[in-house]
């Protein structure tokens, strides 16, 4: 992965963190989703280029996850951002994380201006709302989570591609043109 998709993996998660309210590990990861997914609909790229599964509690980038659960994250977020797991009787099946930011300052450069158009949106439109609310909205029948689980199955790669509707500004196979692209950059770590 590249130094800049480090930093607006980075820089989202504290943008999220600091300008939404009832933000735990569930919220985030929709937050996230969202984000990639919205600006996919019209770009046909992911702002993180984190890959998303079906999980239970809705879409989850599974390696991020991971990650966070076996406390082992890479430097680029532990020199910025803390996830501690929060005591709870129910902590076996699904641990509740409090997301701590070391250094409070967000580094918006990292954007496009239609990268942060979008950062923006999302957190306004899911500033109050709690992580089951944003669970049941990332559910919602025939969206990108709902037609992967039914075709596919739990704990699999949602294709962003199901997204594509009369709201996206380009046309699949531009898309996939763009993903391809975009894939061999993130191999190369230039983005």
């Amino acid at each position: 992965m590249g130094q800049i998709t480090e930093k607006k993996i980075v820089n989202a998660i504290k943008y999220f963190v600091r300008n939404t309210n009832n933000i735990g590990l569930t919220k985030l990861f929709k937050l996230l989703y969202f984000l990639d997914l919205m600006y996919f609909k019209k770009h046909g790229l992911k702002v993180t280029l984190l890959d998303y599964f079906t999980y239970d509690f809705g879409p989850v980038p599974a390696e991020l996850y991971k990650q966070i659960s076996s406390e082992n994250l890479p430097d680029f977020i532990t020199k910025e951002i803390k996830f501690t797991k929060e005591p709870d009787d129910d902590e076996l099946k699904n641990p509740r994380y409090k997301i701590i930011l070391k250094n409070p300052k967000i580094d918006m450069s990292c954007f496009t201006p239609y990268e942060r158009k979008i950062l923006e949106e999302v957190s306004y439109i899911y500033k109050d709302v709690d992580a089951n609310l944003i669970t049941e909205i990332s559910h919602f029948k025939n969206q990108p989570w709902d037609l992967t689980k039914k075709n596919k199955g739990m704990y699999k790669l949602i294709d962003f591609e199901l997204a594509i509707d009369e709201e996206s500004t380009m046309d699949i196979e531009e898309i996939r043109e763009y993903i391809t692209l975009q894939k061999e950059l993130k191999i190369n770590g230039r983005i």
